[in-house]
């Protein structure tokens, strides 16, 4: 058992040793004791880290009071109730067992309870995520710091837990030191213990970060985790050497309209397009947990992490328009003038980027706004038909994909129909274009253009390079809307 877990057992379990943790226990059994008249034990196990009711739950309850033999067990429903009945006047202990409690690797803590002659309303929880960030990682309760990511690492072919796999959390932070803008990427690395568990602790606690297991020649994809406000976040992680059927619908977010021809793969690997109804199959995905991509022209793109694993349920995917997405950063941003809020003129007066005003944009003509990168320093349009894509030459000579933002939101790396979807040249109010050594800080992302790699095997000098710079930035700021009409 690691420290980490047996710091846990000292701060969330009371040193005794019961019947309450059998997992065989059933129902009441039959006692000398049962013949007394008792009372009913009730109450609701909830769900602390999901704030719902937990369902599925064995609640146990057990004599304290030495030479008695008592008993008892009951399920909880739907809702998270439970109720034991007959129970004799006297002091008990009270607890419950729930795969959510195994997967977290920690027990629930146990309850002392004494009985009378009045029926007894007793609600349980699982530990809070204040609790688990002071026993995992030795925070106290009161102004912890950091958030704490946690979960089980399992094999793709059986759902065992894998010990001795290296879970890896990377993020981006930006330091503002003075009236420079600087970037760093701090990593948190554990291993597995003996049950599959893991606990990375300082992660940040707003934003976002990336999250790789491994073990030897088996590894997830680099997932992107948003932060959760409690401070604790929950990623189970599957690693195998398998292949599978992977398999889902691609729906629209407003009315459940399938969306066809959308595209749908696994970052890196195969693609394929959903067909009239948004069904999607894909074949021979590796076995593990991936990183979905979902696609389609006037739609914001998806990411989201998958388990690729025998008998994977269908994923349902809904996407939303552009338009639900760029109207809602309108309303909250309610910038006029200089969209960029003023940060166009000054990075355009001091940076190494390329700049396009209104004025470039109108000379350069074109129907589509993927027409204005036609030509330019370092700029590209590579492809043919619905697969055309925007490439910048980084510093090592290579093309790649950049990171897209417009009006400051992160467009992950669209394609060239996807921007001329999202915005046409004559709302454009002006352009940034960065490769990738001239970035700067605030649209930098972790290893964009490529996976991140930071395995422990050897990687090529070039790889190694491109991972810490990324592949640039196309930046776009649309003009003011007029008005809607009453």
């Amino acid at each position: 058992m690691s420290v980490l877990m047996s710091v846990l057992m000292s701060v969330l379990m009371p040193a005794l040793s019961l019947a309450l943790v059998a997992p065989t226990a059933r129902a009441q059994r039959p006692d000398s004791a049962r013949a007394a008249a008792g009372v009913r034990v009730s109450g609701v196990v909830r769900d602390t880290l999901a704030r719902a009711p937990l369902a599925g739950a064995l609640v146990q309850l057990a004599s304290y009071d030495a030479g008695s033999t008592i008993n008892r067990a009951a399920q909880t429903d739907s809702l998270g109730r439970f109720a034991i009945d007959d129970v004799p006047a006297g002091r008990y202990l009270v607890g419950f067992l729930h795969p959510l409690l195994d997967s977290l690797g920690v027990q629930a803590p146990t309850v002392e309870l004494t009985v009378a002659r009045r029926p007894v309303r007793l609600d349980l929880a699982t530990p809070s995520a204040s609790m688990l960030r002071a026993a995992m990682c030795g925070i106290a309760l009161s102004g912890a710091s950091g958030a704490l990511l946690m979960g089980v690492v399992r094999d793709a072919r059986d759902g065992r837990p894998v010990s001795g796999a290296i879970v890896t959390g990377e993020w981006v932070e930006f330091i503002l030191t003075g009236t420079r803008l600087s970037r760093r990427q701090p990593a948190v690395r554990a291993a597995t213990g003996e049950q599959g568990t893991f606990a990375l602790c300082g992660v940040p606690a707003a934003g976002s970060m990336f999250v790789r297991a491994e073990r030897g020649a088996d590894s997830t994809d680099f997932l992107e985790l948003r932060a959760a406000a409690d401070g604790l976040m929950r990623q189970d992680l599957y690693l195998g050497p398998s292949l599978a059927r992977l398999s889902g619908t691609v729906f629209t977010a407003e009315g459940s309209v399938p969306v066809a021809g959308a595209t749908v793969g696994v970052v890196g690997g195969a693609q394929t397009r959903a067909d009239a109804r948004g069904a999607w199959t894909l074949v021979d995905v590796p076995g593990g947990t991936r990183m979905l991509e979902v696609r389609a022209i006037g739609f914001y793109p998806e990411r989201r992490p998958v388990d690729v694993v025998a008998g994977a349920l269908p994923v349902r995917i809904s996407l939303l328009t552009f338009q639900a997405v760029l109207d809602t950063v309108r309303v909250v941003a309610s910038r006029v003038g200089d969209l960029s809020g003023g940060g166009f003129d000054a990075r355009r007066r001091s940076s190494l980027g390329n700049f396009l005003t209104e004025e470039d944009i109108a000379r350069r003509g074109g129907a589509w706004t993927s027409d204005i990168f036609r030509s330019g320093p370092g700029v590209r349009l590579d492809g043919s038909g619905i697969d055309r894509r925007i490439l910048i030459r980084n510093g090592f000579g290579d093309a790649c994909p950049p990171s897209v933002f417009v009006d400051g939101l992160y467009m992950f790396e669209p394609t060239a129909d996807e921007i001329d979807a999202i915005v046409t040249p004559a709302r454009i109010r002006g352009i940034e274009v960065y490769t990738d050594a001239s970035t700067p800080a605030e649209f930098q992302r972790p290893g964009q253009g490529m996976s991140l790699s930071i395995s422990s095997d050897p990687a090529s000098p070039i790889e190694a390079r491109r991972s810490a710079t990324g592949c640039g930035a196309i930046v776009i700021w649309t003009k003011t809307r007029p008005p809607r009409s009453p």
